[in-house]
């Protein structure tokens, strides 16, 4: 696991454009040609928020991770009410899924949030994600509420984690 860098973008792209498509074969419109844009990724690099993960010399997946939560979020009855880290924009290379990969970024968040003294994690995703809510609650999330955003027309599930310190 490595901090990403500009270099990274064009293979960022080739797999939001790959998973797009997969989104789209189910009727999943959670990320579009709106979002997540390359301007998106490029502002997580220069934060240092935004996390890669190489096998076999390629780009096999990536997560954000920041304190920037929704607005949507304050509606919601989170169990603990200090600092906490958020998961944004993570996706696994098609070539990589059922490997580990997506277990493996979650880990690493777990990590990095304790590394950082934070033990609360927040991530939402779209209801008709299936295989991202099945990772998150593998991953020991609990499920908080639902929240509408982005304009879409399903919820977006919302979980958290809290770490040992």
């Amino acid at each position: 696991m490595r901090k990403a860098a500009k270099k990274d973008i064009k293979d960022i792209m080739q797999i939001i454009k790959e998973t797009i498509e997969e989104m789209r074969s189910y009727s999943n419109t959670q990320w579009d040609e709106n979002y997540p844009k390359e301007e998106d990724f490029t502002s997580d690099i220069e934060k240092g928020e935004l996390f890669v993960v190489d096998r076999d010399g390629k780009l096999a997946g990536f997560v954000c991770i920041n304190k920037i939560e929704p607005a949507e979020y304050g509606g919601l009855s989170w169990s603990f009410n200090g600092a906490a880290m958020v998961v944004h924009r993570m996706a696994v290379n098609p070539n990589y899924r059922r490997s580990g990969v997506g277990t493996e970024l979650m880990k690493f968040v777990d990590d990095f949030a304790l590394k950082n003294n934070i033990k609360h994690l927040k991530i939402d995703t779209y209801s008709i994600n299936a295989k991202m809510n099945d990772l998150i609650v593998k991953c020991n999330y609990n499920f908080v509420g639902e929240i509408y955003f982005l304009g879409r027309e399903k919820p977006f599930f919302c979980y958290e984690k809290i770490l040992n310190l």
